[in-house]
């Protein structure tokens, strides 16, 4: 079936892409990461072209996929030592836990406040630098961790020299941490979007400051 076949198959349901990360149209996409976007950006125009309901969910970092490692490529726990920061590690980045996402997904499916939006699922307390996330760990052990920067350049070139899938891995972290991909402090428009937390007060989320304590 191609793609506009299953559109048309969607009729009279609400569609959801299984974006499940970050805004892909305000994105700065290079190899292989690129294409990732533009594909969910012609996903997107697609479903809208047809007429098929819709939702978006920005649903950021997941946090099972960067905390328990701290971002730290090829570590399996958070680093004690030292710690490999990309960039200058000021760019906010968004952190959510798994289950919290499915719980504000489920809300949003029947919703009508939601359909043909975007859903931000934004927590403040899970709005964190890299540099406040490693203070923050710096905090729970009660050890300052000795931090080495990557500069732009320096990871762009480590890019270009590294395989599959550490390339893909390095691409999202030059969108994430680099450029701030995530635009945590953007003014969200209501006509185009929703912040989760406030539209569904009832749902408690996990603050990255408790999900990080089974690792101390």
């Amino acid at each position: 079936m191609d793609l506009r076949a299953y559109l048309n198959s969607l009729l009279g349901q609400r569609f959801f892409p299984s974006e499940f990360g970050y805004d892909v149209e305000n994105v700065h996409g290079i190899g292989v990461v690129k294409s990732i976007f533009e594909a969910k950006v012609k996903i997107r125009r697609a479903v809208e072209a047809e007429g098929i309901p819709y939702t978006y969910v920005l649903s950021y970092y997941f946090n099972a996929f960067c905390l328990p490692r701290l971002a730290q490529h090829g570590a399996t726990a958070p680093p004690r030592d030292k710690v490999v920061i990309q960039g200058d590690g000021n760019p906010k980045v968004i952190f959510n836990k798994e289950e919290d996402i499915a719980s504000y997904t489920i809300k949003a499916v029947d919703d009508p406040t939601t359909l043909n939006k975007i859903l931000y699922i934004k927590p403040p307390p899970n709005v964190l630098s890299i540099n406040e996330l490693v203070a923050l760990w710096e905090s729970k052990i009660g050890k300052t961790l000795d931090k080495t920067y990557i500069s732009e350049d320096q990871l762009l070139n480590n890019i270009q020299e590294a395989a599959y899938p550490l390339n893909l891995m390095l691409s999202f972290d030059y969108s994430i941490f680099v450029k701030g991909d995530h635009k945590a402090n953007l003014e969200i428009e209501p006509s185009i979007g929703l912040e989760a937390t406030k539209l569904y007060p009832d749902v408690k989320y996990t603050p990255v400051d408790e999900y990080l304590n089974q690792f101390v």
